[in-house]
């Protein structure tokens, strides 16, 4: 059983929102083990959307249609289904009293264009509306099937949880019943391509198997590159076992090639892996901040429970705050000895066991002789010296400042491990 999603209306298309329909519905697809290869998008548009539902026909066996189904003149998908699907629109009465009785329960009157969604392509079976004043449509083309939901969320959620999954999976054959379970490897510190050449053994061992199993790659910004692993199997148990035994694989290849960089495992950010590591050691934290200016901070406390590691931040991004508050030596700010002296500093002052520091430039014009990108971070750990690690990050200011940030803590959670 293969799906495909077709979102209508012109508003995605211009950016003016979102599509989180189609990603809901990818995973709660997944979940169940059906497959969904394609995703479109489609203006308010006749002959697009028409097209859009044929092209979707051609290459699946059912496909979801979100929006479109409202009471104005650009709400058209009722119509292309019905030309799609070679049915006329018919009206039923029983839907115009139903809409009207929702108006009059909000004591307002139904508007003449609310009989509107009350045309249904003959043939089709109603999904009655609970939260909205559009119905759903259940309409069958040839062997395959058309699934219309209303664009608001909460209602096209309501009608594929009561309605469409359980007719999805009744024409679905035995054989295809299963899950579909994914896992994401997060890692800091190289680049796809490098990373995609380590792991290409494992894709390649699936590229052309049976195993269930796929493998890849998502460049996430300032969060770094995502390595997915997705498994297809009969059950969640047998999902999870052949997820764990690819993890292990691909750990395996990922520690040879680059040592520790993976720092978590599906939504686990690199703040989490910090306070994981933190609390384990009973330790608390200080962080002082010059070029990254409260971001490090910031992150931090998204953890919740973060008060019982975190002791606080300076942004220290005046040099005279890091010579009298934080102990640097009057001199260059933008080096790895202010860094370590920011780091050590801080413990004092906040009365932590570790200290954080960062300093750097982020442009637009060059700092202490150091070029733009030129970033230093300090880590001071109890019973060891403070020591200072050395970046040159690319980007404009912004990107700079939060690939300082993360690499900041990466740096942190490094020693913390070690």
């Amino acid at each position: 059983m293969r799906v495909e999603i077709v979102a209508v209306g012109t508003e995605l298309l211009l950016g003016q929102i979102a599509d989180t329909n189609g990603q809901w519905l990818g995973e709660q697809l997944a979940a169940s083990g059906i497959d969904s290869h394609f995703h479109q998008v489609v203006g308010d548009n006749h002959a697009r959307i028409v097209l859009a539902f044929q092209t979707a026909l051609a290459r699946s066996d059912a496909v979801i249609v979100c929006g479109g189904l409202g009471p104005t003149q650009d709400d058209i998908t009722r119509d292309a289904i019905a030309e799609v699907a070679d049915r006329p629109l018919e009206l039923h009465e029983e839907l115009v009293e139903r809409i009207e009785q929702m108006f009059a329960s909000r004591g307002r009157t139904m508007s003449e264009n609310n009989r509107l969604q009350a045309m249904v392509p003959r043939g089709a079976r109603i999904i009655d509306q609970t939260r909205g004043t559009a119905p759903g449509l259940i309409c069958p083309v040839g062997n395959k099937v058309i699934y219309a939901v209303p664009g608001v969320p909460y209602e096209m959620t309501d009608m594929f949880e009561r309605i469409i999954l359980d007719d999805l999976r009744s024409r679905m054959a035995e054989s295809e019943q299963g899950v579909i379970r994914s896992r994401v490897l997060r890692t800091w510190g190289t680049s796809e391509s490098s990373l995609a050449e380590a792991v290409g053994p494992r894709f390649d061992a699936h590229e052309h198997s049976t195993t269930g199993l796929t493998v890849a790659f998502l460049a996430s910004g300032i969060e770094g590159i995502k390595v997915r692993l997705t498994a297809k199997a009969s059950d969640e148990a047998a999902a999870f076992a052949l997820l764990d035994a690819e993890e292990q694989e691909v750990r395996r290849l990922i520690v040879e090639a680059f040592g520790d960089i993976i720092f978590g495992v599906d939504d686990e950010t690199m703040e989490d892996a910090v306070a994981a590591l933190l609390l384990a050691r009973g330790w608390t934290l200080g962080v002082a901040e010059s070029v990254t200016g409260g971001l490090i901070a910031s992150r931090l406390v998204n953890v919740s429970g973060a008060s019982a590691w975190f002791r606080g931040g300076i942004v220290s991004y005046a040099s005279d705050i890091k010579f009298d508050l934080l102990g640097v030596k009057p001199g260059p700010v933008v080096s790895a000895e202010a860094a370590m002296a920011m780091a050590t500093g801080v413990t004092k002052v906040l009365n932590s066991d570790v200290g954080l520091s960062v300093t750097g430039v982020a442009g637009p014009e060059s700092q202490d002789g150091q070029r733009v990108g030129t970033v230093f971070v300090g880590v001071a750990l109890p019973g060891s010296d403070a020591f200072a690690v050395a970046l040159q990050l690319p980007g404009d200011r912004p990107r700079i400042r939060q690939y300082s940030a993360i690499s900041a803590l990466d740096a942190l959670r490094r020693g913390l491990q070690s």
